[in-house]
């Protein structure tokens, strides 16, 4: 029996603004792609991001150009071949990761997860703002083990030192989004030593990375978006200490566990992130992210509402996801 495909877009307001040092949201705008055969029936979702060349319309249109492969049942490993990677193929790999396991009985964790999987300490997201105003979101969430810091606006030596102090308990990472300088960065990574922080990503424009292998490194350095698929590593190898794999990045799970699997071979640190989405977004990362160094997973509690049900979320904590969600 063909399969059926359906596209979804769905807009989830954000509660507040959130802010980098590209601009401002107030809502997150995804696609999810509903795969459907005999009585089962699998979701991927996805969030196109302008900094990739995407857009609502183009993934929409990547998707539709592979009805015709859906319906004569393509699977995951001819998709990598067929569709670039991009928040397109992810949202289509998903989908039929989890209608595999629908079809299957059997749960996508236990093909993917060397051990059952178990709830992960994830980042909370402190948007970009002024010092005083990163302060006072950070001391609301100052019982959380891990924050995550939006930098690149300026004075970010200020900010650090204004978030050490409101989560003085906190371990931090500090997401530049590719806002800093060759002539900021040394200030920046000895600020950041200074100041509790565990990580660094995306310091520099993607494409100025060169300069990462001639400075040193108080704190390790992560990629994000200068890496997107296995095909990157060879040429981040010492100029990054740990990688941020997204799935909208990746184009999926598929590619996803393959370069995880690959990036610790040559002694790369994890850290498993997200764009701001819901949870069935979040679902099969939760997996991927098994045994990392860093979770990142907090785009549902970014939201002013989930999808029902979504991820169960206990303070810092992200359970996986249950059946009636995803896998």
């Amino acid at each position: 029996m063909p399969r059926s495909m359906a596209i979804e877009v769905e807009n989830f307001p954000i509660a507040g603004v959130f802010r980098i040092s590209r601009g401002a949201k107030i809502e997150a705008q995804v696609i999810t792609c509903i795969l459907s055969e005999e009585t089962a029936t699998g979701r991927g979702e996805c969030v196109p991001y302008a900094r990739y060349g995407e857009s609502l319309e183009s993934v929409a249109a990547q998707i539709e150009e592979v009805r015709g492969a859906i319906a004569d049942c393509i699977d995951r490993h001819t998709l990598l071949k067929r569709m670039p990677a991009g928040a397109a193929r992810n949202a289509v790999d998903c989908a039929l990761w989890d209608l595999e396991a629908k079809r299957m009985g059997r749960r996508v964790a236990e093909a993917v997860c060397d051990a059952p999987p178990r709830p992960l300490v994830t980042a909370q997201t402190v948007s970009l703002g002024t010092p005083d105003e990163m302060a006072a979101e950070a001391r609301r969430h100052a019982a959380r083990p891990l924050l995550k810091i939006k930098v690149g606006g300026g004075d970010d030596a200020a900010r650090m030192r204004a978030v050490a102090a409101a989560a003085p308990r906190s371990r931090l990472i500090v997401d530049a989004n590719e806002g800093w300088t060759e002539a900021n960065l040394e200030e920046n990574l000895k600020a950041a030593a200074e100041n509790r922080v565990a990580l660094i990503e995306q310091p520099l424009p993607a494409g100025k990375d060169a300069v990462l292998a001639d400075i040193p490194h108080p704190v390790p350095i992560c990629a994000d978006e200068s890496l997107h698929t296995t095909a990157d590593l060879e040429r981040l190898k010492g100029l990054y200490d740990a990688l941020n794999i997204k799935l909208d990045k990746t184009g999926g799970l598929t590619e996803a566990l393959l370069l995880r699997d690959r990036a610790r071979d040559l002694g790369f640190s994890i850290m498993i992130g997200c764009m701001v989405g819901t949870s069935l977004a979040m679902a099969p990362a939760v997996l991927l992210a098994q045994g990392a160094e860093f979770v990142d997973l907090d785009g549902p509690l970014l939201l002013a509402r989930d999808r029902v049900p979504g991820l169960a979320y206990d303070g810092a904590q992200v359970s996986p996801p249950a059946p009636e969600l995803w896998g």
